[in-house]
């Protein structure tokens, strides 16, 4: 059996309430704290074979369009305050996560700050890091690592970073999730799980 998460339900689209044959599917809470815990509660309880993250993300990168699906090749935990010189992590903390499983999209990092970026300033300093923002995935990739688990996270472009962010998200994350389904579902992502 394979795990398929997301921060909450309407983020697994379709599959929330038909998953894969072969996968189970759950929801561990917004936040890196959040999906840490409840990730790591469920694959204790469940030890499935692999986990993988659906959800959404904001875009640095305008490269990158409106509803581009991505898989995260790494989780890199930073701050707002931190891209600006004011704040340092000990050298000893853990900062980046590799996924451990190979995806069927195109590869990018994702960066997961503790909160939502809310200036067009803010955003620009963190695209030198990563084309792209989300709030889970170094939670779950730490969930994934300390119990040995392959993990990987497919992700969906769904609003711009910055000050008008919540709206757009509001308005294209249903939309988003459901592309991001059917995407993996054409690749043949969830055969032979």
């Amino acid at each position: 059996m394979r795990l398929l998460l997301s921060a909450f339900a309407p983020e697994l689209g379709p599959l929330a309430g038909d998953p894969p044959a072969g996968w189970e599917v759950a929801t561990v809470g917004v936040g890196a704290v959040s999906a840490a815990a409840a990730t790591a509660a469920l694959v204790v309880d469940r030890w499935p074979e692999a986990v993988v993250f659906l959800g959404t993300c904001g875009r640095y990168d305008h490269r990158l369009p409106l509803f581009e699906c991505l898989w995260a090749t790494e989780a890199i935990a930073t701050s707002l305050e931190e891209a600006r010189g004011g704040a340092y992590r000990p050298s000893i903390e853990r900062r980046r996560w590799p996924s451990s499983l190979p995806g069927s999209l195109p590869g990018h990092a994702v960066l997961v700050p503790p909160a939502i970026t809310g200036t067009v300033e803010g955003a620009t300093l963190l695209a030198a890091l990563a084309p792209v923002e989300h709030l889970e995935l170094t939670g779950v990739f730490e969930a994934c690592r300390l119990t040995g688990v392959p993990c990987g996270a497919a992700l969906v472009v769904v609003n711009d970073v910055g000050p008008d962010a919540q709206v757009q998200w509001a308005a294209n994350h249903a939309e988003g999730s459901r592309r991001l389904v059917e995407k993996l579902r054409a690749s043949g992502f969830f055969a032979g799980a």
